[in-house]
């Protein structure tokens, strides 16, 4: 395995590993329900394989995925870095709204601690922006739990260009998670620049369009009536064969070397630049260990090229979520 930095020193596997799909049930589902002994097994796989970093969140379940993480790292924390994070309100496990208070940040830290069974969360995301509370109050209380132990690392997601400029100057940020991939690189504009002038590393998540740059789906008819994509507007009947031309191209690089097209979608973000790393989500061994093993495709001038062309910025038909999550985006 090869292994990055993000802000601060803070090194991790060059590809991390998202757990979101691993719950059974919950609240977010891609394909089948996932199996949670093959759940735990691919964590270990991925350990064994030199991975070391791993994302989860309080929303993710909620509250399960982060038990079943803590779970199957019990004995193996040692070199781990552990990904969290916090910004939503609850009623037992119904999302009301967003809280990006310090209170918040704090009672959410310590559940996640109880629910992880660690002492210290490694890095500690605000998960979405909270309009009503001031970027500099929020990484400020989340600075306090950095002052007691309880977060090593405080980190954003989703936050827009001048959120990040403003949090940096209030606090050291050390990662910046948000969507990044062939098929949505809004980013490139100015998201990207605010984290590198500060040296905020950057996570993208769903790397691999939640499956559709891997070649998993070319038509809607193959997703199970209870899948999250289908209220995702890339994969509408209008508007997923318009982006098959993208996953044909990927399909073209990957023909070429030999290997999958996920690992070339995942090679194509790496070689954005030293400061990314990306956390496909994965639930099953096969699909970890294809994604793993992209960290050591070098893609030519030639295949980047040619993929820049099938999806330059803005291409893609749709956007990459409905109205209620758009507004959610990049505050």
């Amino acid at each position: 395995m090869k292994y990055r930095k993000l802000g601060h020193g803070l090194e991790v596997s060059a590809i991390g590993i998202g757990c979101m799909p691993m719950i059974k049930g919950g609240n977010i589902l891609y394909g089948e329900a996932a199996d949670l002994g093959e759940s735990t097994r691919t964590i270990h796989r991925a350990i064994d394989l030199g991975v070391t970093f791993f994302d989860t969140a309080q929303i993710y379940g909620p509250f399960s995925n982060e038990e079943l993480l803590g779970q199957a790292i019990r004995g193996k924390r040692d070199g781990l870095v552990i990904a969290t994070k916090f910004g939503f309100r609850f009623e037992g496990k119904q999302i009301t709204g967003v809280d990006g208070s310090p209170a918040n940040a704090r009672a959410a830290c310590e559940g996640s601690l109880q629910r992880l069974g660690v002492d210290t969360i490694d890095l500690f995301y605000q998960h979405r922006v909270d309009p009503s509370v001031p970027i500099e109050e929020t990484v400020g209380g989340m600075m306090e739990l950095v002052k007691e132990g309880k977060v090593r690392h405080i980190a954003l997601s989703e936050a827009g260009a001048e959120t990040i400029r403003r949090a940096a100057s209030a606090a050291p940020i050390t990662a910046l998670q948000s969507e990044y991939s062939i098929w949505e690189r809004d980013v490139e504009d100015d998201i990207l620049h605010a984290c590198r002038e500060h040296g905020i590393g950057f996570v993208p998540y769903s790397p691999l369009g939640r499956g559709f740059l891997a070649g998993a789906v070319r038509s809607r008819d193959e997703l199970p009536e209870s899948d999250w994509r289908r209220n995702d507007p890339r994969y509408s009947a209008e508007n997923l064969p318009a982006n098959l031309a993208i996953v044909d191209a990927i399909g073209a690089v990957a023909d070429r070397h030999g290997v999958s097209k996920a690992q070339v979608a995942l090679a194509w973000l790496l070689a954005q630049g030293t400061d990314i790393v990306p956390i496909p989500g994965t639930k099953r061994r096969v699909t970890m260990e294809d994604s793993v093993a992209a960290a050591d495709i070098a893609l030519t001038a030639d295949d980047l090229a040619a993929i820049d062309t099938a999806a330059p910025k803005g291409a893609t038909n749709g956007p990459r979520y409905g109205e209620t999550g758009m507004r959610m985006v990049r505050l």
